[in-house]
């Protein structure tokens, strides 16, 4: 039973590194902190395998990859819908980029996170079923954005559906703002895994899209103390349930994802992957030791 905590992307998150760091050293630097990260990039782009192996050799066998599904995959691309053939060779180069994690025991799950109007309905099912046949071989992970798959009595049957599928389920924290958002459902699909993905809870902002700052916006927010023992008991629950529980933090707009991460870490007693205690703040903070000059 395990616990894995970490964020979205690790490029945007400044108080990780000290002051020069070069964007290519990164990700080495991240995995001194935390033993799990979420490669988001993927999204907008399927990466060659030659990066994805260079991000793999280039860190220790502690960090492990949540990796997020192309957009053309899930729907998010608005137009015309991609046919077979044009999904099955997007999904073909994907899973050819994950290889490189899938072979180091480093590859936590593809997560395929569907936009806010794929809602409930039996296309959507059947469409759910052909991508998971598709990545035959791959652990998947499945987050919902519309109400209806968890609302009256389709809670049970989706997270049944699930199960059976073998999709693993991606649990979120984020504002409860209408249909476009969904419940935290503490309820693990998979004995292997189960991600936990913490957006945030700004209601006001989570509806954003469209806007040009919308990024900025939705994200948004700085998790309390109390809003994160809350958690930490809630994690110790599905740790029981499940083999491994990684924890990622997406509240990164105002940069606070990194800080609300290692305090976290603090409450569940969990130390850095080089067996440093987290510490909250920017890395080089604290000024240099200083040798004590000889004076006599």
């Amino acid at each position: 039973m395990t616990i894995h905590i970490g964020l979205a992307g690790w490029g945007d998150h400044d108080s990780l590194y000290p002051r020069g760091t070069k964007a290519g050293d990164k990700l080495k630097v991240y995995a001194e902190h935390f033993r799990t990260v979420e490669v988001d990039s993927t999204f907008y782009a399927i990466q060659s395998q030659e990066r994805f192996a260079a991000w793999v050799g280039s860190t220790p066998d502690t960090l492990h990859f949540v990796v997020k599904a192309y957009q053309g995959m899930t729907g998010h691309q608005r137009g015309d819908a991609p046919g077979d053939q044009e999904l099955d060779a997007m999904t073909a180069a994907f899973c050819r980029m994950l290889e490189p994690a899938r072979e180091a025991g480093r590859l936590t799950a593809a997560l395929f996170q569907y936009p806010p109007w794929f809602d409930c309905t039996s296309g959507n099912v059947l469409l759910l079923r052909e991508m998971k046949r598709r990545m035959s071989g791959f652990p998947c992970a499945l987050e919902f954005r519309h109400q209806s798959w968890f609302e009256g009595g389709m809670r049970e049957k989706t997270l049944a559906f699930m199960q059976k599928e073998g999709w693993i389920h991606s649990i979120c924290d984020e504002p409860q703002a209408g249909v476009g958002s969904v419940p935290t459902v503490l309820a693990p699909t998979d004995k292997e895994a189960t991600i936990v993905r913490m957006h945030g809870r700004n209601e006001s902002g989570w509806n954003s899209g469209g806007k040009p700052n919308w990024r900025e916006v939705r994200y948004l927010y700085r998790y309390s103390e109390d809003e994160l023992r809350e958690w930490a008991d809630k994690l110790t629950q599905l740790e029981r349930l499940s083999g491994t529980v990684s924890v990622i933090f997406n509240n990164n707009s105002g940069g606070d994802a990194a800080d609300n991460a290692k305090q976290l870490m603090r409450l569940l007693g969990l130390k850095r992957p080089d067996g440093e205690e987290p510490k909250v703040g920017r890395a080089d903070d604290e000024p240099p030791d200083v040798e004590q000059l000889e004076l006599f």
